[in-house]
């Protein structure tokens, strides 16, 4: 077990009240054992007695949008695909504006009975990656693994030399916050910049933030997923 690893199962250990040094001692060869996998946090669990646990921390931050600030400049799309991909090309940005004020009716449509923006009322919204708890369901769609944690930051980022295009991920995320550059053939997503994500930086207004990580999983409104057959994103819901 690598020192990192080490320590993480320490904290888990303190987490769990494994205080005797004995019970400390057996959690230890368990987790040297049968570290990170699916697989093994179950092992982990029948000799801790206790449910199942994924000993995987959650990103150091998560973006987070004010949209009584945002006047849909879209600054913050350039910035970010500037800095993933050294070339201005909104269509392909992690954080999302422009789906959110397109024009449409104010009333909501049948077929998206609670649609916002794109089709739906010209609010304009900042949509953020959520930054999700582990197992991310982007990350647990990937046939491929191609993704991972990134060092720096804790996010979910796709290696680009694993992922294959299938698009997976992006029919997973709850909140179509996912894109898939054509152009080189291959999924992307936030990881917040090394940490210093360049959309905030960007911003005129502070309508971006970052922030230490929270769940928003259960406060942020889900949206009707990307069709990679189609390539057209869903509206809020």
């Amino acid at each position: 077990m690598s020192q990192i690893d080490r320590e993480l199962a320490e904290r888990l250990a303190r987490h769990l009240g494994l205080e005797g040094k004995s019970t400390r001692r057996a959690f230890l060869r368990t987790a040297a054992g049968t570290w990170i996998s699916l697989s093994g946090t179950a092992a982990l669990a029948r000799a801790l007695g206790s449910m199942p646990l994924v000993a995987v921390e959650n990103a150091k931050g998560v973006l987070v949008s004010d949209a009584t600030r945002c006047v849909g400049c879209r600054r913050c799309e350039l910035a970010c695909t500037e800095y993933h991909d050294g070339r201005s090309q909104p269509s392909i940005a992690r954080v999302k504006v422009a789906r959110n004020y397109n024009f449409g009716p104010r009333q909501p449509v049948p077929v998206r009975p609670r649609a916002s923006g794109e089709f739906g009322n010209l609010r304009i919204v900042p949509s953020t990656c959520k930054q999700c708890p582990h197992p991310a369901r982007c990350t647990a769609a990937c046939p491929f693994e191609a993704i991972v944690l990134d060092v720096k930051t804790g996010a979910p980022v796709v290696d680009a030399k694993r992922c294959k295009g299938c698009q997976q991920c992006l029919t997973a995320c709850p909140w179509d916050m996912m894109s898939f550059d054509a152009e080189v053939g291959v999924a992307t997503k936030c990881f917040l910049c090394d940490g210093t994500p360049a959309c905030v930086d960007a911003c005129p207004s502070t309508a971006l933030q970052y922030v230490p990580w929270r769940d928003l999983t259960d406060v942020a409104p889900t949206r009707q997923a990307s069709s990679p057959a189609t390539g057209r994103r869903g509206s809020a819901s």
